[in-house]
């Protein structure tokens, strides 16, 4: 059973810019290696470290050549533009499309403190982004346009993710067909 769960939409925490990892230590690896099941779990594709309410630049995924973590990740160039329907585990059940780059190079640091480069496009690249914004306190409804983000407003306050079980929210999920 995984130590951390989810946090969800009205939750402070993923309000918050979360701090740069400046020591990867055992406690840092055990808080990513503790976040593979919540991901898996969800299920997706991406986690941040606040998204299970650690204040950690730092998040995991599992996608393309399999399950990864990466600590301080930046976004050093971006190129085009691509629209997606985007959902997150934070506001389980719902996306909207969100236009993004389309291709970016990301630097950070793998679990072991080497540095990493990765040139990402398309679906990877949103990955990336999303996660980042995770970090940076910013959830995919900010980068909605106004009406659309007041009518998903709406929405996630009939739904009270705050108050609902597990169960509840995958029920939500299911019946919105959404990933």
């Amino acid at each position: 059973m995984a130590r951390y769960s989810l946090r969800y939409v009205g939750d402070p925490v993923l309000r918050e810019k979360a701090k740069d990892v400046t020591d990867i230590d055992g406690k840092l690896v055990k808080v990513a290696r503790d976040m593979f099941p919540v991901m898996y779990d969800a299920p997706g594709i991406g986690l941040a470290a606040p998204q299970v309410g650690v204040s950690k630049r730092m998040f995991v995924y599992d996608f393309g050549d399999g399950p990864g973590i990466l600590i301080n990740p930046e976004v050093v160039e971006s190129e085009g533009e691509w629209t997606y329907e985007e959902g997150c585990l934070s506001v389980p059940g719902l996306s909207w499309e969100i236009t993004r780059p389309k291709q970016i190079h990301l630097v950070g640091l793998d679990i072991d403190g080497n540095e990493v480069s990765i040139e990402a496009d398309e679906l990877e690249a949103r990955l990336y982004q999303h996660e980042l914004d995770h970090l940076d306190g910013v959830l995919l409804l900010e980068r909605l346009d106004d009406e659309t983000r007041k009518e998903a407003m709406k929405t996630i306050r009939e739904l009270d993710f705050q108050s609902m079980s597990k169960r509840q929210r995958a029920k939500i999920a299911d019946d919105l067909s959404l990933p």
